[in-house]
């Protein structure tokens, strides 16, 4: 694999916008009529959110996630998949350069749910 070329520059500011944070997916469940997604229960401490993620081909036992912790892109508008709604982004290492498993992106050590990524 040769690594994508970098994007353009941004500022801090655009950086500070996006909201990454530590979250416990805490169950995993089939998304009926849906070839590439999985809905996605994430523990974010002080709240649980819905998390739609195309992840069903690259991980056919994507129930192995469970009690995994990972980073969300958590402010995201809401998204309309499959007649659910996603309420942010599990945030993988690889998909965009074709990886056949991704990788999740996770802290060295179990820290509290909710952590922000800086």
């Amino acid at each position: 694999m040769f690594p994508a070329p970098i994007k353009p520059a941004i500022t801090l500011q655009d950086l500070n916008q996006i909201d990454i944070r530590v979250g416990t997916i805490e169950r995993v469940a089939e998304v009926p009529n849906s070839e590439k997604l999985v809905e996605l229960t994430v523990n974010f401490g002080d709240h649980h959110r819905c998390i739609l993620a195309g992840i069903k081909k690259e991980r056919p036992n994507s129930k192995e996630l469970e009690g995994r912790q990972t980073l969300f892109v958590v402010n995201l508008p809401p998204r309309k998949m499959a007649g659910l709604v996603s309420e942010g982004m599990l945030f993988d290492l690889g998909y965009a350069d074709g990886l056949e498993t991704p990788a999740l992106a996770m802290p060295e050590y179990p820290i509290p749910n909710g952590t922000r990524a800086e």
